[in-house]
């Protein structure tokens, strides 16, 4: 079963109407329809076939809800990544996916095409040289599959620092849908969703629920994140729902004046990283309860567990600080160091089973095997149960720092800045942030007395993407390292809190 037959009914029931809108463009149900399975035609016409990969590396526009639908329609494999990353960072994972095709903005091309390994044969397509073809009138169904093969893959990262592809089945796809449905949020067809937050991540994965039902998808036009001009979107086209968010975004919204023309919201789904209590409070005050939070990750996407907005009226510290209930068809428990269960209320790594769980990482068996255990996910985060059944997620068993609800692991940061010929040693960590919930920071050791922050965040501007760039830098004349010479990060981290 292909997951984009789940979008069957919603073409059938509301050919015309509205499916995707962007600034001034538009595609009904039918035409959308018809245009994915135009795409699978030019797709062939290519030379691609079943199984192969189609990168996205581009900012959300008109052309990227096809994009991100049309290869899995035509039994291909989408590869989303994130627009914020460097054009390098993106041929590494080019190397990895090994794609037929990328797309991408115009300005990235040559500096994708110097950084892709030597011998990989692909086609680099330049967004803008780049017109969706006319829509079939008579689109054929979707490409018969193996609910087990592979259908998106979501590039994430260990401590390692090289990402990975959490391999997304149709299956999977499928049965995070239902459940979202089911759990999460009931999108309504008469919704007017809009879509603030990348399509490469939650928001495109939120799209198919929302597509499946047959509402109308907004992509927000403009580039970066200002809550005014969400605001006055919303207003405008009378949105109901903003799909997902960051909680950063959450506190941006706070930072608004109060508006009387923004009633037609009725849900807002977050999750990405956890909120500071006062910030959902304050928000809940001010909107109502309209935030639904979700936890998950790349590897169970869409999710484990689930706060509806109305657990966040009238509720207590311990209900708002939590990640709320296991959704359907998901199974949690919590286990210690040697993979054994914790006793009820006690602490754990949570480990996650169902259809929701990714199939693997793409071509890394040793990843796979040490994520993937008797069924379980191993999550790598730690969390207990509440009084109230509630999952909360205490921290992650990783260092990863989570900057404005996106991942940022050390070990890439590390690597940049090592780099450099001044810097001896250096090691990177979160240092809380109250805008962002961690910034990135590193401490280094360098015996060139003439090396300063301003040449370290140069060299970073160079070789890493904008977000990961330290915002903290920390000369030290020695690591605290261990009896085994393993480098204290902890130490550090606690050193440099304010």
């Amino acid at each position: 079963m292909n997951v984009h037959s789940m979008l069957t009914d919603a073409i059938r029931r509301r050919g015309d109407e509205t499916a995707i809108r962007w600034g001034g463009q538009h595609l009904t149900y039918r035409d959308f329809d018809g245009t994915c399975a135009a795409l699978g035609d030019w797709f062939a016409a290519r030379g691609c076939k079943r199984g192969d990969r189609v990168l996205i590396f581009l900012r959300n526009g008109f052309e990227f809800p096809a994009l991100l639908l049309a290869p899995m329609r035509a039994g291909l494999v989408v590869v989303p990544t994130n627009a914020k990353l460097h054009p390098r960072e993106v041929a590494w994972i080019a190397g990895d996916a090994e794609p037929r095709l990328i797309f991408t903005h115009a300005e990235h091309v040559e500096e994708l095409k110097a950084g892709l390994p030597e011998g990989l044969s692909l086609e680099i397509i330049a967004i803008e040289d780049f017109a969706l073809p006319t829509p079939l009138e008579t689109p054929g169904p979707s490409a018969e599959v193996d609910p087990d093969e592979p259908a998106w893959i979501f590039y994430t990262s260990g401590t390692t620092g090289k990402p990975k592809g959490a391999t997304l089945s149709h299956r999977n796809l499928i049965a995070a849908t239902v459940n979202c449905l089911a759990d999460v949020f009931p999108f309504h067809e008469t919704d007017r969703l809009l879509h603030v937050a990348p399509l490469s991540h939650g928001s495109g994965l939120y799209m198919l629920p929302a597509l499946a039902r047959g509402a109308e998808n907004v992509i927000h036009e403009r580039t970066g994140f200002r809550p005014d001009e969400v605001f006055d979107t919303v207003a405008r086209l009378s949105i109901s729902v903003i799909p997902f968010v960051a909680p950063t975004m959450i506190v941006r919204f706070l930072e608004t004046a109060p508006r009387a023309d923004i009633g037609s919201l009725r849900g807002i789904v977050y999750g990405g990283a956890s909120i500071h209590l006062e910030h959902i409070r304050a928000a809940v005050a001010r909107f109502g309860p309209i935030f639904h939070q979700l936890y998950g990750q790349g590897e169970a996407p869409m999710t484990i567990s689930y706060l509806p907005g109305a657990d966040h009226l009238d509720a207590d510290d311990e209900t708002l600080v939590s990640a709320g209930y296991v959704r359907s068809g998901i199974e949690v428990r919590l286990v210690d160091e040697d993979g054994r269960d914790v006793a009820n209320g006690e602490d754990g790594e949570i480990c996650v089973r169902g259809d929701v769980v990714m199939k693997g990482y793409w071509r890394n068996p040793e990843a796979t095997a040490k994520a993937l255990k008797d069924g379980w996910l191993h999550t790598g985060d730690i969390g207990h149960f509440d009084g109230g059944g509630r999952l909360r997620v205490l921290d992650r068993r990783h260092d990863t720092i989570i900057s404005g609800g996106t991942n940022i692991y050390p070990k890439e940061v590390e690597d940049v800045v090592a780099a450099h010929g001044a810097v001896r040693e250096v090691i990177a960590f979160g240092l809380p942030d109250a805008e962002w919930g961690e910034s990135v920071a590193v401490a280094l050791v360098s015996d060139d007395p003439a090396l300063d922050a301003d040449a370290v965040l140069a060299f970073c501007k160079d070789n890493l993407a904008s977000f990961k760039k330290p915002k903290h830098i920390f000369f030290v004349p020695e690591l605290p390292k261990n009896a085994y010479g393993k480098v204290l990060r902890r130490e550090l981290k606690e050193r440099f809190t304010p």
